[in-house]
């Protein structure tokens, strides 16, 4: 992951209504939006982004693409992603809600084999403040600093790094991996993509109350992470015995059923990531105070 000014992003199903406005959102905070892609519309200029009816006439004429933001109907997305890791693009972030999960178990076995980076669906993309935005992060609440988020949640992502802004501790990257029930990475992706991250100093992981991706996160970080977390689970008040259907709930817990006896309950998640010594906000307010407390050990 090396997303800068320079980096060539395109938008998949630019000419939508929707599309548009995250396209000409992203061209607003800096990001190289070098096309857009509207099958049948090619040759045609859209608010001063060049359309293409394929992914490979975009590359053909601009060269090398990095990343497709994907903003099109739900089932229309399978083709669009196939098509974009066919002309070798290697990023692709998947805005649109409701993507058939079939859909999705083909699009990741697809990506596993071409080593292609998937975020969302249902997705706020990924932010570097102050450099390239390629999603709907709003960008006043950003700025720029050694802070990495990683988040199952959309607008909690941004509440987090508005309390860090106001805290003066400013933020790296921040990604929302997707609320669908089947997204394309996961916590432990980007666990190792910032911990590989030579701007990031500290990771802020905001979890939620279902599935058991948290508890194999707090693992991982125990065992592989060598940078400070500080971690959030949103729901601790939500009712007890109710099926909030987050973010892979149903998938990781299958995955982690036989190492962790895990029925998605907060205390589970809470306990798992004090068993391993990483602290635990508990309310987005308190995570600045977790930051400097986290950074001040790590240069002791």
């Amino acid at each position: 992951m090396n997303l800068t000014r320079d980096s060539k992003v395109i938008v998949q199903g630019v000419t939508e209504k929707i599309s548009t406005q995250i396209a000409l959102m992203m061209k607003s905070c800096g990001t190289n939006v070098v096309a857009g892609i509207s099958p049948g519309e090619g040759g045609k200029e859209w608010h001063g982004i060049p359309v293409f009816s394929l992914v490979e006439q975009a590359v053909a004429k601009v060269g090398i693409i990095d990343t497709s933001v994907i903003v099109m109907p739900a089932y229309q997305v399978l083709d669009a992603a196939l098509e974009a890791i066919a002309s070798g693009l290697k990023q692709i972030v998947i805005i649109t809600e409701g993507v058939p999960p079939l859909d999705m178990v083909k699009l990741l076995r697809k990506a596993e084999a071409t080593e292609t980076l998937i975020v969302g669906p249902n997705c706020a993309g990924i932010i570097v403040p102050d450099q390239v935005l390629v999603g709907t992060h709003p960008t006043q609440f950003y700025t720029p600093g050694p802070i990495g988020i990683i988040s199952r949640s959309n607008t909690l992502t941004y509440e987090v790094a508005w309390e860090l802004t106001k805290s003066r501790l400013g933020q790296s990257i921040s990604v929302s991996l997707g609320c669908d029930p089947i997204v394309g990475s996961s916590f432990l992706q980007w666990l190792q993509i910032l911990d590989e991250d030579e701007r990031t100093e500290l990771i802020v992981l905001i979890g939620e109350v279902e599935g058991a991706s948290e508890e194999i996160a707090a693992s991982y970080i125990s065992e592989t992470i060598d940078k400070p977390v500080v971690a959030y689970i949103s729901g601790t008040y939500a009712p007890i015995n109710q099926n909030h259907s987050h973010a892979n709930s149903l998938i990781s817990a299958r995955v982690a059923g036989e190492k962790y006896d895990s029925n998605g309950e907060i205390e589970s998640k809470i306990a798992a990531f004090e068993a391993v010594k990483i602290p635990v906000a508990k309310r987005p307010s308190d995570i600045p105070s977790l930051v400097r407390n986290s950074l001040q050990k790590k240069y002791i």
